[in-house]
């Protein structure tokens, strides 16, 4: 869909004009192609005169100076960007006007956006080139030559002679394996041959140049530095960047030392648009406030989109983000900046980052994401790359869809954020320990509220597990209240954490609903004894002071954590939720023809179920919803619920929302239900 403002791919438009909001619009127009002597009241210079733009942003910001001093100048304004490959967000620093002043793309001329000189099949694209650097054709994302062309290949023997072993899970630290098949014959003498595999961890993805290939012994070894996690059998892998395996439209592969790039178009050059990507990053705004970048659509860059490091009060609003090589939207530091009503799909790496806030002192940024529409990210980096993720204190995630990931929607740490509103399905697809919303790995990360989230059709790999909301390793004390999970396989997973409240949530056909464990009384214990010795040592937690304000004060829980048996769950509530079957599809499909048995929602290991407090709760019980087929899952005035306390969710203010600020309206985002699992995976049952 075109957007209504005029495309932003490398930057290469007209001018800028920087008009007030009033009605009454003063206007300053600047223009790489403009002079600072010129009177800067027109876009495009009158022949013969010195009626025209401006070449720099100073002088503009002069002008305007000027004009307020005179009284000329309405309160608030905007900025229309363009050229800014030259001028640079950066360099507008503060304006030096009292007002909050928009960024909005004109409608300028947008001819040869990216590089639009791919010549019938290939194009120079010079000898230095980014890893970012990547084919569009039609505004569409192209894939790097691969095989398969779908999915992965499984490794064979693994040859490494240095053993690992993890907890019974063997492999090797070097990597080298054997293939199956013969089809990486056709890869010898590949000038530049890669793979691509979840090597021994399928949540740690990594490329490796390829070494050496033996197609006799079909062995195949790749260039060091190698895999953290090392190697092992049975694990997936594809080639790529292979100039062979073009072999369908759509592919491309780049020789580096001639600087020629390989291309399939998939349909007629001409008059289709074809695109490689060259900008580095389209807005960087460095301890700027109180600006409004609004209503663009930026695209087709090497690495983020917009980046904001410092400032206050910033806003990103009713922008479209797509074909990226690295995140939509970066903030990091400063103040209450917000990313509001956008439409991202597409980058290489993650949508909304916000990182702010001072965690020691657990002062709050107050930044934010709401109503955006977040979906088919992480082409590139494909695991811990979310379309959210929040770091620091005081954040907030509101009314915003995600869906269509290999990974996590949503990744947090820190202190007090707050999830709500939110709609995530169809993430988590290309692993099994992963989560739709996940953080993890400290007693210390308190204070979360995550409520009124809908969360649904969720599974890993090849339609086996994952998990929707994932508190790792320790993490502890978050209140997850009032959310809806509808088909996810272990929609709540507790590792081993404390004072965590599940309440007033709704499991729909939810294989192993609510999952508890003790793993620091087990493989986890000595990741919990070095926490525990810092603490004995240092009087830290993770670095911070726990024992005196102000994390004694905000959660006074961890006062005594040392002396309550640290190590084990304890405090950890399941109460007043609405624990139902539905019409089982999903209990079916995992259970592979064994009978579904009643305790199908119960993942709580046996040995600390007394530490777990479960009360309340609506369990094999007929809820009586308004209309489940449709998704809607309010309850009927006769639930059974409401006579056990059962508070009403806010079903209707759930996902997105139409309102002046947002990108597009209506919004559609087809649902794809859960694969048949394979048949080993089938095999195992109610394993899962």
């Amino acid at each position: 869909m075109k957007h209504r403002a005029a495309i932003l791919t490398v930057a290469w438009l007209a001018g800028i004009v920087i008009a007030p909001r009033s009605p009454a619009a003063v206007s300053v127009f600047v223009s790489p192609q403009g002079n600072d002597a010129w009177s800067g009241d027109r876009a495009v210079r009158a022949a013969g005169t010195t009626n025209g733009p401006f070449v720099t942003i100073e002088r503009a910001r002069d002008e305007l100076r000027r004009i307020r001093a005179a009284g000329g100048l309405p309160r608030g304004g905007a900025v229309r960007q363009a050229d800014l490959k030259k001028l640079g967000i950066a360099e507008y620093g503060d304006l030096g006007l009292d007002a909050e002043w928009e960024i909005q793309v004109g409608l300028a001329k947008a001819d040869g956006q990216g590089e639009d000189a791919l010549g019938s099949a290939y194009a120079s694209v010079g000898k230095k080139v980014s890893p970012r650097l990547e084919v569009f054709f039609n505004d569409v994302p192209m894939e790097l030559s691969r095989w398969p062309n779908e999915g992965f290949v499984r490794m064979g023997e693994v040859l490494g002679t240095t053993a690992i072993d993890v907890r019974g899970t063997k492999g090797c630290k070097e990597g080298i394996f054997v293939y199956e098949g013969d089809r990486p014959r056709r890869w010898v003498g590949e000038k530049d041959p890669w793979v691509l595999g979840y090597w021994f961890r399928d949540w740690a993805m990594q490329r490796h140049r390829i070494l050496s290939l033996d197609p006799d012994k079909r062995v195949i070894a790749v260039e060091p530095p190698y895999h953290g996690y090392g190697y092992r059998k049975g694990q997936w892998f594809r080639g790529i960047n292979l100039l062979s395996e073009i072999d369908e439209p759509g592919e491309w592969t780049l020789d580096r030392e001639s600087g020629i790039l390989y291309f399939w178009p998939p349909g007629p050059v001409e008059p289709d648009r074809v695109e490689v990507s060259v900008a580095p990053g389209l807005f960087v705004l460095t301890d700027v406030s109180h600006v409004t970048i609004r209503g663009l659509r930026m695209e087709t860059a090497r690495g983020t989109a917009v980046a904001i490091r410092g400032g206050q009060g910033c806003r990103i609003a009713g922008c479209t983000f797509r074909n990226l090589g690295n995140h939509a939207v970066t903030v990091v530091g400063g103040e209450a900046h917000g990313v509001i009503g956008c439409d991202m799909q597409g980058m290489g790496g993650g949508g909304i980052y916000l990182v702010g806030g001072d965690r020691k002192a657990l002062v709050p940024a107050g930044h934010f994401a709401e109503n955006n529409h977040i979906h088919h990210f992480g082409r590139w980096d494909r695991m811990y790359r979310p379309g959210l993720f929040l770091s620091g204190v005081g954040l907030r995630a509101s009314h915003n869809l995600i869906h269509d990931a290999p990974h996590s929607a949503i990744l947090f740490g820190g202190n007090d954020h707050l999830f709500e509103y939110n709609e995530i399905h169809n993430v988590c697809h290309e692993s099994h320990d992963c989560g739709a919303i996940y953080a993890g790995r400290s007693w210390t990360l308190r204070g979360h509220v995550i409520r009124f989230n809908h969360l649904h059709h969720l599974s890993g790999k090849d339609g086996g597990p994952c998990n929707g909301i994932y508190l790792d390793d320790l993490f502890s004390s978050a209140e997850v209240r009032g959310n809806i999970f509808h088909q996810c396989l272990r929609p709540v997973f507790l590792g081993g954490g404390r004072d965590n409240v599940i309440e007033n949530n709704v499991f729909v056909d939810c294989p192993k609903a609510i999952h508890i464990d003790a793993r620091a009384l087990g493989w986890c214990g000595p990741h919990a004894d070095g926490r525990i010795r810092e603490a004995r040592e240092k009087g830290t937690l993770a670095g911070v002071r726990y024992r005196e304000p102000p994390f004694s004060t905000r959660y006074p829980q961890l006062v005594g954590l040392l002396e309550d048996e640290p190590k084990k769950p304890k405090g950890n509530i399941v109460r007043r939720n609405i624990i139902w079957q539905g019409d089982a599809a999903n209990l079916r499909r995992v259970a592979a023809g064994d009978v579904v048995k009643e305790t199908w929602w119960d993942d709580i290991e046996r040995g600390i179920r007394v530490l777990v407090k479960i009360e309340g709760n609506l369990i094999n019980e007929d809820p009586q919803f308004v209309d489940p087929q449709s998704g809607n899952f309010q309850l009927r005035d006769e639930s059974p619920a409401w006579k056990l306390g059962f508070q009403r969710i806010p079903v209707e203010k759930i996902g997105l929302y139409r309102d002046e600020l947002r990108a597009s309206w209506p919004v559609e985002h087809p649902v794809r239900p859960a694969p048949a699992l394979p048949p080993a995976a089938a095999a195992q049952g109610q394993r899962f």
